[in-house]
């Protein structure tokens, strides 16, 4: 995203060096859902609409379901017109998880950032969310960041990394194949 420019070599989105795109251009086809939310103060709409300012209130809705979030703001004393203070007010960390999810989902940039994007969200929200992420990834090039490897086992390609550097790389049954540190990793999380 250009917070930093490479020093050797290059990062090219389309077949062009992103040194070459302004970093606001660049940062609009992202969309990011990171482990520690970021909400504004304001309503939950406002905050919902941040990256589709022109978005309808069907497409709002359509988002915060497939976010698995409409319940919750319904729930809220004026729904979807709830003010929030920046932290979130009362919100849940779940529930701040769940917005942001809800926010990339309205806008659908052409990227995806996830970096630990249901580390603060129960494991059956966990699981419906990664099938509404399954379906926004496809056809977008999506970066997850993750420690809980049911997040991750779907990737075409997975960095396995420890202590800054890259120690295996391949998809879930190569690593696995391996017995490498993947294999260690995921056979801690998911022995019987």
């Amino acid at each position: 995203m250009r917070f930093y420019d490479v020093d050797s070599g290059s990062i090219q989105v389309e077949h062009t060096d992103i040194r070459k795109i302004t970093r606001k251009s660049l940062r609009e086809s992202y969309g990011m859902v990171l482990q520690e939310t970021w909400l504004k103060a304001g309503t939950i709409r406002e905050n919902l609409i941040m990256g589709k300012p022109n978005a309808t209130e069907q497409e709002v809705i359509e988002a915060a379901k497939a976010a698995h979030a409409h319940s919750f703001i319904k729930r809220l004393p004026q729904g979807y017109d709830t003010v929030i203070g920046e932290e979130g007010g009362s919100l849940s960390t779940g529930q701040k998880q769940l917005l942001c999810i809800a926010r990339v989902m309205l806008c659908l940039p052409p990227m995806l950032i996830l970096d630990e994007a249901t580390s603060s969200i129960d494991t059956r929200t966990e699981m419906k969310i990664q099938n509404a992420f399954a379906k926004m990834m496809k056809g977008r090039t999506s970066f997850i960041v993750a420690h809980r490897l049911s997040t991750i086992q779907q990737a075409d390609i997975i960095l396995v990394m420890k202590e800054g550097h890259i120690l295996e790389q391949g998809n879930h049954e190569e690593l696995l194949a391996q017995k490498g540190f993947y294999s260690e990793l995921y056979n801690s999380q998911f022995a019987i």
